[in-house]
């Protein structure tokens, strides 16, 4: 079967033109620039109207909730929304129940996402302090990285026994994924604002709680071991100027979503719902973020999607959950904001070079056909169009200007795979 895409503005490796794509059951057989293909044989033919048509996103940091935390997410569902979006690829973290720290777990997620996956997936190892011994024996073309949680983890996963974290950073032989707070740091604020105000603390304290100071200094520590081992480090969710300092060399920092839209003005609206590990953090640290973003200091966006159901998002900075579902609208809120040549560059290209993939996130002739269309459109986000599982979206009333309105996983089949590295 072909499929011929023409009449669109292909957005591709720094460029916007007109042209069409040709897809041979799953892969781009072939890119051209211009607007005749009158020769073109194709089984159909579908007229993108002049619409922007992207790679696909590859989104690096998701929390599908699969296994053990269905009850608000799971692969099916997220991957669902994540399609929607015109997201193709999905890299998840390790922190479900059971956690992804052991070889057979990780076959077991492999396996659960063959059953329920809609895009293309992979997965992250965990590490602890007890399972170093594990990283060698990694798949490389299978694994998409190590996940280190410095400082306080979601799921039992803190890894602060120092010896470890050296044995990490010199074995891991896949690039290590580094939550960045320091637990210490959290701890000292908790009991000095709770000393002060009480233990009934307004979300609005988050940001004092998961400090900036929390997240420098962790930070710094995960810098320093990779200089000294030379591993492959990633800094993830990075919110802080400070921070953005760190970068260079083997060092590589993500941008997530709701880092770049929102600041801490927005806690006297949105409160918890936008409650997150590290903690959204100043108008100013969200200014340096997108200046990042635009020079390529920060080379790749994410979006730590991690649904709660809104019942778990109560009980202000000590107990309301942290995290938010951020995949299904990710593409069209980057492409509103920095234009889709950038949004591409951040969410398509630069994943896929950063973790080594296989012929995606680029539209090439040769490579799998994993494609969006997104229309310019404006429209306004009602609870109805979200599809995650939990039902929500800190974004309910936000107006867009661009809409995804087709997105194709694998070209004609449609049929997701375990995404594979070099």
């Amino acid at each position: 079967m072909k499929l011929l895409i023409h009449n669109a503005r292909i957005v591709n490796e720094g460029r916007i033109f007109q042209g069409y794509v040709l897809i041979d059951n799953e892969m781009i057989a072939d890119v051209v620039e211009g607007t005749v293909c009158g020769d073109v044989s194709a089984d159909e033919t579908i007229d993108a109207h002049e619409a922007y048509l992207l790679p696909g996103a590859i989104d690096d940091h998701v929390h599908f909730r699969d296994p053990g935390l269905t009850h608000k997410a799971d692969m099916h569902t997220e991957s669902v929304a994540a399609r929607a979006g015109g997201v193709t690829s999905i890299m998840d973290m390790p922190n479900c129940k059971p956690a992804t720290t052991s070889l057979e777990a990780l076959d077991d997620k492999f396996a659960e996402a063959g059953r329920k996956c809609v895009v293309n997936y992979s997965f992250y190892f965990g590490a602890t302090n007890d399972n170093v011994s594990l990283l060698p024996r990694l798949d490389v073309h299978r694994v998409c990285g190590v996940k280190v949680f410095m400082g306080s983890s979601t799921g039992n996963m803190l890894v602060d026994d120092q010896q470890t974290l050296a044995d990490i950073f010199r074995l891991s032989p896949l690039l290590i994924a580094a939550h960045c707070e320091d637990q210490q740091i959290i701890s000292q604020n908790t009991a000095r604002l709770t000393a002060q105000c009480g233990t009934g603390l307004d979300v609005g304290y988050h940001p004092l709680i998961r400090s900036r100071e929390a997240c420098v200094a962790s930070s710094r520590q995960a810098v320093g071991l990779a200089r000294q081992s030379g591993a492959r480090l990633h800094l993830l969710h990075v919110t802080t100027a400070e921070e953005l300092l760190l970068l260079g060399g083997n060092v590589t920092g993500e941008a997530t979503v709701g880092h770049l839209l929102f600041s801490e003005a927005d806690y006297a609206t949105l409160g918890s719902r936008i409650k997150c590990n590290p903690a959204i953090k100043t108008t100013a640290d969200r200014e340096a973020l997108r200046q990042a973003v635009v020079d390529g200091t920060l080379n790749v966006i994410g979006t730590d999607h991690a649904p709660h159901l809104l019942s778990e998002k109560e009980g202000g900075a000590l107990r309301a959950a942290s995290g938010m579902p951020m995949i299904q609208f990710s593409l069209v809120s980057m492409i509103d904001l920095f234009g889709p040549v950038i949004a591409v560059q951040r969410m398509c290209h630069a994943p896929a070079e950063l973790f080594r993939i296989q012929k995606r996130g680029y539209i090439r002739k040769g490579y799998y056909a994993d494609l969006a269309i997104v229309r310019p459109e404006e429209w306004t986000l009602s609870r109805d169009d979200v599809l995650s599982k939990c039902k929500w979206s800190p974004l309910e009333g936000h107006r867009f200007g661009h809409k995804v309105v087709r997105t194709f996983i694998n070209g004609i089949s449609e049929k997701a795979m375990p995404i594979v590295f070099n």
